[in-house]
């Protein structure tokens, strides 16, 4: 049995701008300031994960083009579902690699996570139907 739950459209829509500016501001900053970019992934605890993924100023590139257009897709509601997995991919190794281990940083951690679960929402629901 499936049961169907009414959302406003309007809270779908404000969702969805409010958790794409994130990765439009992050993935414009990638590409304006790889070096300092490139930094923070230098001093992480964890920075094996980047350089695991290959060279950290190509990753920062990579990853801000990736911000940029997926989260342009995501803003106007073009292959939502998509656009959202793919922020995902890029957004769990940036919070493994640059959050986790920084002890004093735990708002960016929790930052990113709820991030995550705005993300998790438009994969998990087909929004298209949810729309009232």
């Amino acid at each position: 049995m499936t049961t169907r739950i009414l959302i406003s459209r309007r809270s779908i829509q404000l969702l969805r701008v409010l958790v794409s500016g994130i990765f439009l501001v992050a993935g414009t900053n990638h590409l304006l300031n790889v070096e300092k970019t490139a930094n923070r992934i230098e001093q992480a605890s964890f920075k094996g994960i980047a350089y695991f993924f290959g060279e950290p100023h190509w990753l920062i590139i990579l990853s801000g083009i990736v911000m940029v257009a997926a989260g342009f897709l995501f803003l106007i509601g073009y292959k939502t579902k998509w656009a959202a997995i793919i922020l995902m991919m890029v957004l769990i190794p940036i919070t493994l690699t640059v959050q986790v281990g920084q002890i004093t940083t735990l708002g960016p951690l929790f930052k990113n996570i709820a991030i995550l679960g705005g993300l998790l929402f438009f994969i998990l629901n087909d929004t298209n139907n949810l729309l009232k």
